[in-house]
């Protein structure tokens, strides 16, 4: 495959623990070029990417203007492509310079509000350009959400418990979000109370959503990602847990959603939706 034909790729976030293996498994892949590095560490500016993380020279320098590095991602045959894994107070301008620069996105920073997600969606659609949305890129954590679809239909008494490092800014996680909005959606009321709760210390019982579903985060060093989303019903507990213990785990997602988004002329939101 000639280098016009290959899929140009900005990583936004290029020095963060998801950046690095991103711009491993872009390096590698042999439809894809990495075009630019973005990353807001001073330290490191103007040095090779793949010098800095440890995989050998790659001829990127790492830049800290997103938008210059979008003009690059324009100027090749194929549409380039922005992957960002960022900061939440970063992602909702990152995303709109990509599209409106003509880069595609692929997002894996979690933390956009609802009211984000629809702007961004109008935007994309405005645009005709292709955006994806991931809060999670493993395929273990579709099936394990696809699972709990499927024991919601059976059991009315559900919480999630989401475990994350605690270098992660925003709570509850992306997925946990995504996991209680896809139980929602099968039109049922959750958690019906029994006894009138008191909280003795102010957020004991999570995060509730509007269907009655309870969010609890976890944040400690030695965690990567982890989510359990456990169902009660009398005599029995159904559990169904996902553990990454790699970041390597989300790759394959990255890669299958950098080609999928090539082909999108609006925003989607979710890997099970490109599966």
């Amino acid at each position: 495959m000639t280098s016009e034909n290959l899929i140009p790729v900005v990583v936004n976030g290029a020095l963060g623990k998801m950046g690095r293996e991103v711009i491993k498994a872009v390096a590698q892949s042999k439809d894809m070029m990495l075009m630019g590095a973005v990353d807001i560490n001073p330290h490191y500016l103007g040095q090779d990417v793949g010098e800095v993380i440890g995989c050998g020279p790659l001829e990127v320098p790492i830049l800290n203007d997103l938008q210059s590095v979008l003009v690059l991602a324009t100027q090749e045959k194929i549409q380039g492509v922005m992957v960002d894994f960022t900061h939440p107070n970063a992602v909702y301008e990152n995303v709109r310079s990509a599209i409106a620069y003509g880069v595609r996105p692929v997002v894996g920073t979690t933390g956009l509000s609802e009211q984000q997600l629809k702007d961004l969606g109008d935007f994309a659609e405005k645009a005709s350009t292709g955006a994806l949305i991931i809060p999670n890129f493993s395929i273990g954590m579709v099936l394990l959400q696809q699972a709990s679809i499927q024991a919601a239909k059976y059991f009315d008494n559900v919480e999630i418990i989401e475990l994350h490092h605690n270098q992660k800014a925003d709570a509850p996680s992306g997925t946990a979000i995504k996991t209680a909005q896809m139980l929602s959606e099968i039109g049922k009321k959750y958690n019906e109370p029994l006894v009138k709760e008191t909280e003795i210390i102010a957020g004991s019982r999570g995060g509730l959503t509007e269907d009655n579903i309870r969010l609890h985060s976890i944040r400690l060093p030695g965690l990567i990602a982890h989510q359990e989303v456990i169902f009660g019903a009398t005599g029995q507990i159904y559990t169904l847990r996902h553990d990454t213990t790699d970041r390597t785990c989300y790759m394959p997602g990255v890669l299958l959603s950098i080609r999928k988004v090539t082909e999108l002329k609006s925003l989607v939101y979710g890997l099970e939706n490109i599966l």
